[in-house]
Formats: C-alpha cells, structure tokens, sequence
C-alpha cells in the first residue's frame, strides 16, 4: 500500500527545501510504517512511506531507473495485482529487473508504455512518474478511484500527495474551505474531481494528470460505457463467479499475514468462502475478523435500514466455511471515546460528521492490524450488483435526486438540518445537489434501444458507481490507512464491474430479490442462512449508553463555546442536548456527531472558512 507526495516547481531550487519535502513525506508515516524516503532534484522532489507486502527487501521507494537521458522516478501506492504477466512481457520487450516488486513493473511499463501503462494495469493503484528527460510529472490514479491522490496547482508547479494533509503540510497550501468546500462536505454527493480545500482537486478516477512547463492537462483512459449485454441468465451467472474466483486468487497473494473482513452478509461472506476454497487448497485456514456491539445481538430493535443483527450471520459463516474467527467487540465508552474520534477525523481530513460508523470502522482496523496487514473486504457489492433497499423504493426512483439523499430525506436525516439559518440559506444545498445531479446524469452513457425503466435503473446504478462507492472507498482507504492495514476490494475489479454494470435490470434481479447474480454465483459456497438474508448496511451501535457520551461532550462543546458551533445551529444543539438518551433518535444523534467531529477538525486543522 502506502503514502505518496511531491512537489514539483519549475522556478525554485527544491534541493533547498528538503525538509518541508520531508514533512510532506512524514504525514503519510501511518500509510507506510515500515520505510520511508525522499527523491529531491532541482526541479522534483517525490517522497514515499511503505507499507511492505509484496518484495518486502526489494520494493524500496523512490524508485529511480537511469536513461541516456536522464533518470526516471516513480512513487507509488496499491497493488498491481496482474504485475507477473506484465513483467513477463516487458523481459519478452527487453527489460531487465532486480526485485520482485510490482513497483518495479509499473516504473519499467512506464518506460515501455508511457502514460498508456495505466490502462494495462488491474489493480488499485495511485503514483506519481517524475521523467527528467522531458521535465514531466504524471499522476495516475485507478480505475474505480480505490487508492487517493490529490494536487494543489501552484504559480510554478504543484504539489501532491495520497491525503491532503500531506499537501498542507507545504507552507504554499492554503488551509481554507470556501463556500463549495463547506457545500460538498454536507451535501453527501462526492462531485468528482472536488477535494473539499480550496484550490485543491482530486485526481479523478481512471484519470491521468499531467504537467510540464506548458500547465496541467488530464487525460481520462477510464470510464463505464454502455454495451448491450447478450449472455443469457446461466452464462451471466457463470462469467460472474470465473471472474470472482480470477478476482480472489489475484488478491490474495500478499508476502504478509492476510485476513477477511466478515459482517454476515451475503459480499463479506461471498468473498470469505471463496477465498476459504482457495487457501485450504494450500493448506492454509482463513482468519477473519467482524466488529460487534457490546449486547447488540441480545438487544437488538430492528429499524428501516437493518432488520437483523450481524452476529448470528457472522457464526454461520465461519462455522460452515471454517475460518478461524474473532469478533472485535466494543462498548459505548470505547466508541465515544474523544481520541478515537480525533484520530478519525485525522484519518478523513474533514468533519464527515459518520460518527460512531467511522470510529467503529477505525477501532476494528487497528484491532486487525495486530494479526494481519491485508484485508480483504465486500465494499462495492451494492454498488455493482444493485444491494441496497432504496433501488426498490419505487419514491426513489421516482425522485430527481440522487437516491442516497431521497433516502435519507423520507427518513428525515438530511444533513442541512445542522447548519446555522443563514449559513444554510447561503450555502443552498438543495440548488447545489440539483446542479451535481443533473451534471451527473448528463455523464451517463445510453444504449440505444433501452427502456425508460431500465434507463432509470441504469442511472440509478452509474450514480452508485460514479458517486455514491468513492464516499465509501474514501473512508475505507483513510480509516484502514491510519492503522497501516491495506484493505482490497474484489467487487471494483474493472472487469466485473463493466460487466454487471451493463446487464439489464431484470438480470440483476431474476430471483425477485437484490444481487441475484452474485447470491446465484457464490450459493454453493454459502449457508442457507445468509443466501436468504435481507441486505443489512454497515453495523451502527443501538446502545442509549453511546447517546448519553454524545450529550456529555456536546454539553461541553456549548459550555465552551466552541468555535466549531459557529457553523451549526446552535439553538437547535442547545434544546436537544437534554433529551433522555434512550429518545434520542437517529437524527439527533447525526447531529451531535456532526458537532463533534467539527470541533476536532477546527483543533486539528485550524481552517479559515470563507463564505
């Protein structure tokens, strides 16, 4: 995995400003926690933090390869998970290599390839080639927007990095957030190519940067088209379970102790059986790992988004498929605990405002990391496979809005409700999420020939993909990140997303139910259990105990005034602190996160906002 920045100024002498390279570098340490170094030239300096899993004494970084022209370097994050057939290719194209690293393979298939190596990678990957011969950086970012990278143009360059704050860490970023910044982190739209800082992008997925002394230029080698899929319901069926097993075998190679993220449902456990059969063929076990509530199995309280608890699902699998299992177990003061919730809100960079979701997500990660440094997780199977409740709702697809925010509009949680008045009225969230959506829609490619409905259904699932999976990839990356654990992610493989993305509604659904293809793919592998079991969102702890921690600090946030409550409503804050914590619902309790994970961002970060 690991931590990438640089900065590139075609006026300055970089060689002088070593240590500011090297703060840059020193902020991803906890993406790479087992090397670290710096790449400085008068025009280029790259800095790099590893985190080992594939050549762990070979895959050193920068990584520099001599020319007759002059030296080309390369820092890089991911995983290429079809390096050896590249590598293959490239000896049979004449190039020599002196490690077993996938980096190495990248940096040679940039020689031979150019820009165009991208597009001969599967993977999840983000890197930066600084090439002397012609004064050139390129930022290269995957396919479905797995691994970060973002840029901060300058009067003369531009500075990078795999997380912002590795960009404001260099004294020429500004740590401003102007009024789009403050309406895309409560808008929940994730506009592609938006980074929330002010002068700051995101390397957009499936995307090349370039710059060189004539400015930047992107180059997009990436993105969902719309094909007519002509495989009937048993060849669909059986391209997507060869594609899965392709998917799994690549992704568990790792030169380092691996595991699965396991919540019950039909992905985790879809992805934790196959991987099962394939290991035990090497005599190897599986281990895998789920979070858990401290008596949320006993008093469990169905509720519209989760009908069941985990657990029970969770032992099913590891009982049939025989992984050597351990739940990571939380109570509500561990959860509300101030410096787990600051050491999330670090890891994301901004007041996402997820609460006891990220703080969970970030305690489970660093529990795993004391047994494995690989992870392989189900993120992205809603996505791709049409999972979540909402694609039913016939309010939603009705709805000319994205259907995550219809969602949570019918459940009364939109995130405006926290904002002060007259800030909501000048940010106007509601003309900003028409733009994104009707900007979003415009992007979306047709067939020919297709139904309205399936149309709909279309857009509904490229909303998904294009939007709704890189909020997700985000927290995953920046919470398993933080703890120096690389997660994988089998459901973005490219391939099984172009093909799933362009089989019809009716296949995704022959069986009356959401993911027909992947719960008919992966059944034999399964028990009866979880193939029947009704999509369950990522665990939230219903404890009232995890409330009452909640109302304690945000008390003291008013107690002492704080800054962050400038941009919320205060009034609001104020008559509901002291509801009884086992009334507060949902939407209170989003708000009291909210507040919370603001004042940390402001102590962190100190930003300037400007409206």
């Amino acid at each position: 995995m690991c931590g990438i920045c640089g900065w590139v100024d075609f006026q300055r002498d970089l060689t002088r400003e070593q240590s500011v390279i090297d703060a840059m570098c020193e902020t991803m340490a906890c993406r790479g926690p087992d090397d670290g170094g710096t790449w400085v030239r008068p025009h280029a300096g790259l800095g790099h933090r590893r985190l080992a899993i594939i050549d762990l004494p070979g895959g050193t970084q920068p990584m520099e390869l001599d020319t007759p022209d002059g030296p080309v370097a390369l820092v890089y994050s991911g995983e290429a998970y079809n390096f050896t057939e590249l590598r293959d290719e490239l000896r049979r194209r004449g190039h020599r290599f002196d490690t077993d690293s996938d980096t190495e393979v990248v940096l040679h298939g940039y020689l031979e390839w150019g820009a165009s190596v991208a597009e001969k990678l599967n993977g999840m990957y983000a890197f930066a080639v600084w090439d002397s011969r012609v004064e050139q950086l390129l930022l290269v970012r995957d396919r479905m927007g797995i691994k970060p990278l973002y840029y901060y143009p300058t009067d003369n360059g531009v500075l990078f990095g795999s997380e912002p704050k590795a960009i404001l860490a260099n004294p020429l970023a500004e740590k401003v957030v102007d009024a789009d910044g403050l309406r895309e982190m409560f808008a929940m739209t994730k506009s592609p190519g938006h980074a929330v800082w002010s002068g700051m992008r995101e390397v957009e997925p499936g995307t090349v940067v370039t710059l060189d002394r004539n400015g930047l230029r992107e180059h997009t080698y990436w993105k969902l088209e719309a094909v007519e899929h002509t495989d009937d319901q048993e060849t669909s069926v059986s391209h997507v379970r060869e594609l899965l097993d392709d998917i799994v075998s690549r992704q568990l190679i790792s030169d380092v102790p691996r595991c699965l993220l396991l919540s019950g449902g039909l992905d985790s456990s879809a992805i934790t059986a196959l991987s099962a059969r394939q290991l035990a063929e090497q005599n190897e076990q599986v281990r895998s790992f789920a979070v858990d509530f401290l008596g949320q199995s006993e008093n469990f309280v169905p509720d519209p988004m989760r009908e069941t608890p985990d657990g029970p699902y969770v032992q099913d699998v590891a009982k049939h498929v025989d992984t050597r299992h351990q739940d990571i177990v939380l109570d509500p003061k561990t959860l509300a605990d101030p410096s787990v919730r600051r050491a999330a809100v670090r890891s994301r960079d901004i007041p996402l405002g997820m609460g006891d979701m990220d703080n969970s997500l970030y305690l489970l990660f660093k529990a795993i990391r004391e047994h494995s440094t690989v992870a392989l997780s189900g993120e992205s199977a809603d996505e791709v496979f049409g999972g979540y409740k909402w694609f039913f709702d016939q309010q939603v697809r009705e709805s000319n809005t994205f259907p995550w925010l219809a969602i949570a509009q019918q459940q009364h949680m939109s995130g405006s409700g926290v904002l002060d008045p007259s800030l909501a009225s000048t940010l106007d969230l509601p003309g900003y999420v028409a733009a994104e959506y009707d900007k979003a829609v415009g992007q979306m490619p047709v067939l020919d020939g297709e139904s309205a409905f399936e149309r709909k259904m279309r857009e509904i699932c490229y909303l998904h993909l294009t939007r709704f999976v890189r909020m997700l990839l985000d927290r995953k990356d920046r919470m398993s990140m933080a703890v120096g654990l690389e997660v994988r992610v089998p459901f973005c493989d490219h391939r099984l997303v172009e093909y799933v993305f362009n089989a019809p509604w009716s296949l995704k659904t022959f069986d009356g139910r959401e993911k027909s293809l992947l719960r008919k793919a992966t059944a034999d592998t399964l028990p009866k259990s979880v193939t029947d079991r009704v999509k369950s969102p990522y665990p939230s702890t219903q404890d009232p105990g995890y409330a009452a921690e909640l109302q304690k600090q945000v008390k003291q946030l008013i107690s002492d005034d704080d800054p962050a409550l400038s941009l919320l409503d205060r009034q609001w804050i104020r008559d509901s602190v002291d509801t009884p914590a086992e009334r507060v619902d949902t939407s209170t309790r989003n708000v009291f996160e909210r507040a919370l994970d603001m004042s940390v961002w402001f102590d962190l970060y100190n930003p300037t906002i400007k409206v």
